[in-house]
């Protein structure tokens, strides 16, 4: 028996009832809409990635990604992904960021500890002190770096800490086992806080402005006027003398329908990350 074709044609494809909308709650907009189409459609020029969705009032959602079903009585159900920026966020440029934190502790060499040479009063006595250090035989022999080169006994500190020359120079390690919660202990565990977010952007200067500030520092939740990366909730600050505690540490980009995910890294150091070596904003 033929197919008998009634009503509309569908050669233009024809979006459906129950077409939905999600917001993630920070200003990016996804919607799942479905289409019915007659299978000798021209499919292709429809469904182009970044095509604006048909509803007059959501425009701004762009085309994503889509999948055809084939079906019955030469009927084509297309589903189609959109995504967008809502217009009252950011004027629609850019979504406000997604931030979680990472806490925990990680391992760092002993000398980078903030008590080991001078004394911090969040702990109970200075772990080395600045020296002038004592020469001992608790530690090994070491040569003398200045003329006439000769062998000589290395230099100790507080709680058997031992030092290559009077003044510091290279740690050796601690040697006295009358401190048995130091000796032999080259490492301890510091606190690290790092944070993870993304962003969306419907400009490439969005991108190339986030790249450039990539391994820079502040002192605020913000990198630059337009980039607040930090929650509120998240400790900022500068260390006087040192630097700002926040650096961006990680940026990566990618398409996503006609807009940019970004996704980027922060590292927080109480101590400040050092103006000396880091760029700080």
């Amino acid at each position: 028996m033929a197919i008998v074709n009634t009503g509309n044609d569908l050669v233009a494809p024809i979006l459906q009832s129950g077409w939905t909308v999600v917001s993630d709650g920070f200003g990016l907009h996804t919607s799942v809409s479905v289409y019915k189409a007659d299978t000798t459609s021209a499919l292709t020029a429809f469904l182009v990635k970044g095509t604006a969705h048909p509803d007059p009032s959501y425009t701004y959602l762009k085309i994503d990604k889509w999948r055809i079903s084939w079906d019955a009585l030469d009927i084509a159900t297309v589903t189609v992904d959109y995504v967008g920026i809502d217009p009252s966020v950011n004027s629609g440029v850019r979504t406000n960021p997604n931030t979680s934190a990472a806490n925990g502790l990680t391992s760092e060499p002993i000398t980078s500890h903030p008590n080991f040479f001078t004394a911090d009063p969040l702990f109970s006595g200075v772990i080395a002190g600045a020296g002038p250090y004592t020469q001992s035989s608790l530690g090994p022999i070491v040569k003398t770096k200045t003329a006439p080169i000769k062998d000589t006994q290395s230099y100790i500190g507080s709680n058997g800490s031992c030092f290559e020359s009077q003044n510091g120079g290279r740690f050796i390690g601690f040697v006295d086992p009358s401190f048995p919660s130091l000796y032999g202990k080259t490492n301890y565990l510091a606190s690290t806080t790092s944070y993870s977010g993304v962003i969306y952007s419907t400009t490439l200067a969005d991108v190339q402005a986030l790249l450039a500030l990539l391994n820079t520092a502040t002192a605020t939740t913000s990198w630059g006027a337009a980039f607040q990366l930090l929650p509120a909730w998240a400790p900022i600050g500068t260390v006087a003398g040192v630097g700002h505690k926040n650096l961006l540490s990680q940026v990566n980009v990618e398409q996503f329908g006609a807009l940019y995910k970004i996704n980027y890294e922060i590292r927080y150091s109480k101590t400040g990350w050092s103006n000396k070596v880091y760029t700080n904003i």
